[in-house]
């Protein structure tokens, strides 16, 4: 049977743990970020040049294929790998070079990466090679910007919008 002395027991004992539990799940402080830091979060999928380039098919050669696979020129599926290069404050922030995905090397190239810069006026420059060349760029654009502490700032690059976007 029930008593108040078991009830009392019980709540005494539900409120105790639930009681370690908040104390453990605020403490100790732990930052999961720096106070005085922003954070550039860089994200895009994009897909560079074909390796080779398409080559018009003939109208002997359009003939000899089936009619469900006739199509005017033929090509290549794989893509060359970007070139990306990030520059904070005449400092190199990150560079990599970007391989294809699929598997015939036929997707877009991938990009995400987090970085905690300090808060304040930063220049930001982002180069871009998506045609396969050896040296230059294909886009670079330059960015001045001013971070507050704690603050998000993703970059995009849609080529349909000029380029890189910052949000």
């Amino acid at each position: 049977m029930s008593s108040p002395a078991r009830w009392a027991g019980q709540l005494l004992f539900y409120a105790a743990a639930a009681l370690l539990t908040g104390l453990f799940a605020t403490r100790p402080v732990w930052p999961q970020f720096p106070k005085d830091a922003a954070q550039l979060l860089i994200a895009f999928a994009h897909g560079g040049e074909r390796k080779e380039p398409c080559r018009k098919l003939t109208a002997e050669e359009i003939a000899k294929l089936p009619p469900r696979e006739r199509r005017p020129s033929d090509c290549g599926r794989e893509r060359v790998p970007l070139r990306f290069e990030a520059v904070l404050d005449d400092r190199p922030l990150l560079a990599r070079t970007l391989p294809p995905t699929g598997l015939s090397g036929d997707g877009p190239s991938r990009l995400y990466e987090k970085f905690a810069v300090p808060a304040g006026r930063h220049t930001l420059v982002l180069r871009l090679s998506d045609s396969g060349r050896a040296e230059g760029w294909d886009v670079e654009q330059r960015f001045a910007l001013e971070l507050r502490p704690w603050q998000n700032l993703a970059i995009d690059f849609q080529p349909d919008r000029g380029g890189f976007v910052i949000r």
